[in-house]
């Protein structure tokens, strides 16, 4: 039997993106790994509920931007006030996408990761 535990996105700015994530959808820090060699640093974000944690990866070796393809992939995370988070992230200025017939909508993160935000389902 296995269970979720984390998700990774490899990110070109670390603090940057905890600011985003922080902001956008209120995950905090919880871990956070460095290389003895100051090769990488890892941070894990949280959201206080739960114990998936989204991992955040900084390598100082890959100075270019990461190549996320045509963005076919992403995480998605569950909204308690729909409209709210709505009209944080448009004053924000991170939708990239919105399909109003299926009541969600995406956001970018710094690096161009997107995220589903989608509505509790009761």
């Amino acid at each position: 039997m296995f269970t979720f535990n984390h998700y990774n996105f490899n990110v070109a700015d670390l603090e940057k993106s905890i600011a985003f994530y922080n902001e956008a959808l209120g995950l905090t820090p919880v871990g956070r790994k460095e290389a003895s060699d100051g090769s990488f640093q890892i941070v894990f974000l949280g959201d206080g509920k739960t114990d998936f944690r989204l991992e955040l990866t900084w390598l100082r070796d890959h100075p270019q931007p990461y190549d996320l393809g045509e963005c076919e992939f992403h995480l998605a995370l569950q909204a308690e006030d729909y409209e709210a988070a709505h009209a944080k992230h448009e004053k924000m200025g991170c939708i990239c996408f919105e399909n109003p017939s299926m009541g969600i909508y995406f956001i970018s993160d710094p690096d161009g990761y997107w995220l589903e935000i989608i509505p509790s389902r009761k």
